[in-house]
Order: structure tokens, then C-alpha cells, then sequence
């Protein structure tokens, strides 16, 4: 199991993001925090392997947090989970070793499709202790989630909303409407019905017809469930 700290000044917020992280498999919730000094507290008495970090916290940003850890000799992997969006802390979380930035607000499958994709990258690296280029290449590509995504995406296309259109579709206990999957994804119906379209080239989507009450198809889509998939 992977042991998740959520880090976030917001009580109800760092109760839905841990609500999130346990319905994932393989992830479990350590604890929580609500500030800087809370946290690392935390880590004096527990074992964390990530934590889901907010920036903006009462005493300190959560990027002066991640400095201090890694003074402290913390190496715990971070995925920043925050409304900041302005490109200078983004590229500042890359700077301090963030493996994942997720702005808010965002759905449980956009979290899913991070946290899949960082357990990739974790039993990648797991696996020996030397990597030829190709698998350096896979670890770099389970943490993008592009691994789970359809290859030779095309120009203009993102594998992580490739992804958030595939979790939705692998979650729902039926066939959906590219409507009920843009309202699930939080995409808009135009890109969902694009990545549909793509992901059914690929083989990876079932399209069928329910004839409404008017007698209008309406078209359905189902993951096609591959092995490994």
C-alpha cells in the first residue's frame, strides 16, 4: 500500500481528497494535515511515501514546505494539489521535485488518473536496479499517464485527457452519452465526443444506439475492457 498524506488548510477539502485517495486501489490515507507545521510534525512519528499538497496553507506556502522537508532529509514524492495557477509556481513545484501538479477544482477522476500514474512509475522503478533507455522511457511515461493512453496521439491531443475520458467511461456501470462523460470528466461535450471518436479508432471504446422516446438514436459508449485494460 502506498501511504498518502493530505496536506490542505481547508478541513472539508482534505476530507474529499482523502475520500478520493481511498478509492483507489493500492493507496491509503496516513493522515491529515491542515498546515505546514502540522505536517511535518506528521512525519516525525509516521511513514508517508506521497503527499498531496496544497500551496497555500496558513503558515507557510506548501513549496517553503517542500523545501524544508528536503533540508530535513525528507524525500517523500509530492503531487501538488492546489488553485495556483500562475506559471511561476508551477514551474517553481517542478523545480523542487513535484512529480504532478493538479489545479483545482478538479474531479475524483482526475486525481485517479494522477495516482494510477504514479504507482506506475513506482513499480517501474521497483523492478531492478539498472534501466536501459526504453525503460527509462516507460517510467517517464507512466508518470505523465501516457502509458494508459492511445499511442501516436495526434498533433493537438493530451494522453491525460485521453486518460480522464477512459477512467470515466471504466468506472461507469453502463454504456454513457458524450454528454454524461463531459459532465463526469469536467471536459465539454466537444472534447469529449473528439476523444471518444479517437479512442474508438483505437479499439478501446464500444459505440451502440438507444432509440429515445421520439425514436432519435442517441449514441452510447462502453470501455471495451482489452486485456490488461
Amino acid at each position: 500500500m502506498i501511504n498518502v498524506l493530505v496536506v490542505d488548510d481547508d478541513f472539508r477539502v482534505a476530507e474529499i481528497n482523502s475520500a478520493y485517495v481511498t478509492k483507489v486501489p493500492g493507496f491509503r490515507v496516513a493522515g491529515r494535515a491542515h498546515s505546514a507545521a502540522e505536517a511535518l510534525a506528521f512525519f516525525e512519528h509516521t511513514e508517508v511515501d506521497l503527499i498531496l499538497l496544497d500551496h497555500y496553507l496558513p503558515d507557510e506556502t506548501g513549496l517553503a514546505l517542500v523545501r524544508r522537508m528536503r533540508e530535513c532529509g525528507l524525500h517523500t514524492d509530492v503531487i501538488m494539489v492546489t488553485a495556483a495557477r500562475d506559471i511561476a509556481t508551477v514551474q517553481a513545484a517542478m523545480r523542487h521535485g513535484a512529480l504532478q501538479y493538479l489545479v483545482k477544482p478538479f474531479t475524483f477522476v482526475g486525481l485517479r488518473v494522477k495516482l494510477e500514474g504514479y504507482a506506475s512509475m513506482r513499480r517501474a522503478l521497483d523492478s531492478g536496479d539498472e534501466a536501459e533507455q526504453d525503460k527509462v522511457d516507460r517510467i517517464f511515461a507512466a508518470l505523465r499517464g501516457a502509458a494508459a493512453g492511445p499511442a501516436n496521439l495526434p498533433k493537438g491531443h493530451s494522453a491525460l485527457t485521453a486518460d480522464l475520458v477512459r477512467e470515466v467511461l471504466r468506472e461507469a456501470e453502463g454504456p454513457l452519452s458524450a454528454q454524461d462523460i463531459a459532465t463526469r470528466s469536467g471536459l465539454s461535450r466537444q472534447t469529449a465526443q473528439r476523444y471518444l471518436k479517437l479512442l474508438e479508432q483505437a479499439g478501446r471504446v464500444r459505440l451502440s444506439l438507444r432509440y429515445g422516446e421520439k425514436g432519435r438514436p442517441e449514441h452510447r459508449f462502453a470501455w471495451a475492457r482489452p486485456p490488461g485494460g
